[in-house]
């Protein structure tokens, strides 16, 4: 018995020891309670929200009102609910993805993103001061535009007393001149023209009498921030212009109060680069491998001769010349492919209903964050148009084995040659085109293409008079 009182408290000792020990190790190294944590935070269940979203659910306006007075602890019962609640929730692009997977991985934070998807329902314009300065444009050498370019003008001067910019060969109109009744409202109108002055910072809204030409134009006198436009179908396709100009009144007024849809279209930001590669033989053994060299860029010789934003499309073609064209285009440094065709489109969701189609390309919403590469008449069965991200950055160059120089246009405007040495660099702008829609950004884009394109009209099929299968009544 003394053995055994001898070994317990020696045992006891040990015991002691190893938990002073453990003990001790635990305060070093400070690691257990942060595991219980972490495996507690597993334990949710994988359909709660806060899970799916890494802690931030997003909801819409109604259901923030709602939740607002609910209690922060949900229970293992609520929160199906919940998640029932978001998943019924009418997001156009879905909800914004989980970033954070199981416990402890997550997407690295990138600062530099391009474009952050907002939700288009979301998307309503409102003024955080009264509007101001308007730009109406019109289309010109069209005289059924002139009675509705006054009674606007009319109407925004007197009734609205507004500032109303207008370009000065609009103004300086034959017909327009000679309207004696106009000439008080003539004088009050503010003219500029177009490369000579800058307007950019002074416009509120843009008002827009015409076709999709002048909404084209409107985006072209807009290289930075754009202000809300208001089309009018008042020419010929109307694809972009939603609005009737029988009711502009209501309508003007209407956007005046604000909370109106908007739709932002995209642009893309264009760079011409003359003589950005040296004109030698190692661009053909440096293709191989699909990647531009550092030592093939001349940066002394790059020079961009031209920056725009394009609402459209660009593209490149062979111009004058009876060869094929035979430029390469590359995808963020990348060769990605030859175009040997006629040429080659680079479009917008918006610019996908416009040449892109035409050309074989698929229509894309404007809301939808891409961009459209569809070949012109390509010498190739299998090149089909494709879509690429948003985000990415495309360059075309000629081919160092091209035989011909090939052209290139920016929405139908400024067409220049690209020969041997040139590039353009294309990606998607950050100051899209904020265009207010009559309806919503859904509706106006279904009815547009049932009404310009008249997509999908087709004879409906007749009906059966008997109800019995027709393979039956053969026999």
């Amino acid at each position: 018995m003394e053995g055994m009182e001898d070994e317990l408290p020696s045992t006891k000792a040990e015991e002691g020891g190893s938990s002073k020990r453990s003990q001790r190790h635990q305060e070093r190294q400070g690691k257990l309670p942060r595991r219980r944590k972490e495996v507690k935070r597993s334990l949710r269940r994988p359909d709660c929200p806060e899970h799916l979203s890494g802690g931030s659910v997003h909801r819409l306006p109604e259901q923030h009102e709602s939740e607002a007075s609910a209690s922060t602890e949900d229970t293992a019962e609520s929160c199906p609910k919940r998640w029932d609640r978001c998943r019924r929730g009418h997001f156009l692009h879905g909800p914004y993805p989980a970033t954070h997977f199981g416990p402890k991985a997550c997407i690295l934070p990138n600062p530099t993103s391009v474009m952050h998807i907002q939700d288009p329902a979301s998307q309503r314009l409102t003024w955080s001061k009264p509007p101001l300065n308007v730009l109406v444009i019109r289309k010109i050498r069209d005289e059924t535009l002139l009675e509705p370019f006054k009674e606007l003008c009319r109407f925004l001067v007197e009734e609205k007393h507004l500032m109303v910019y207008v370009e000065k060969k609009v103004v300086d109109d034959g017909s327009l001149m000679k309207d004696e009744s106009f000439s008080a409202i003539r004088n009050q109108l503010c003219t500029f023209r177009e490369g000579y002055d800058d307007i950019s910072d002074c416009i509120d809204l843009i008002i827009c009498l015409g076709g999709d030409g002048t909404l084209l134009y409107a985006s072209s006198l807009f290289q930075g921030s754009v202000p809300p436009v208001m089309a009018f179908h008042l020419g010929s396709l109307g694809f972009l212009t939603p609005f009737k100009f029988e009711s502009f009144k209501t309508e003007v007024d209407k956007v005046f109060e604000g909370n109106a849809a908007i739709i932002l279209r995209s642009r893309l930001k264009v760079k011409v680069v003359k003589g950005m590669f040296q004109t030698n033989e190692q661009l053909i053994s440096t293709q191989e491998n699909g990647i531009v060299p550092h030592n093939h860029i001349n940066n002394e010789a790059g020079k961009i001769t031209l920056q725009l934003q394009v609402l459209n499309e660009v593209v490149v073609d062979r111009g004058p010349s009876s060869y094929l064209s035979n430029v390469d285009l590359y995808l963020d440094g990348r060769l990605i492919t030859s175009v040997q065709g006629d040429g080659v489109i680079v479009s917008t969701p918006t610019g996908s209903t416009a040449y892109a189609a035409a050309a074989g390309a698929s229509m894309i919403h404007p809301n939808v964050p891409a961009i459209m590469v569809t070949p012109i008449c390509p010498h190739s069965l299998s090149f089909r148009p494709i879509v690429v991200p948003a985000g990415v950055e495309l360059m075309i160059t000629l081919s160092p084995d091209a035989r011909n120089t090939a052209w290139v246009s920016f929405d139908g405007r400024k067409r220049q040659e690209i020969q041997h040495g040139d590039s353009i660099k294309i990606t998607t702008s950050c100051f899209p085109v904020p265009s207010i829609c009559c309806h919503d950004l859904v509706y106006d884009w279904f009815d547009s293409l049932a009404q310009c394109l008249h997509w999908n009209v087709r004879k409906k099929q007749t009906r059966l008079t008997d109800a019995s299968d027709s393979s039956e009544t053969e026999n």
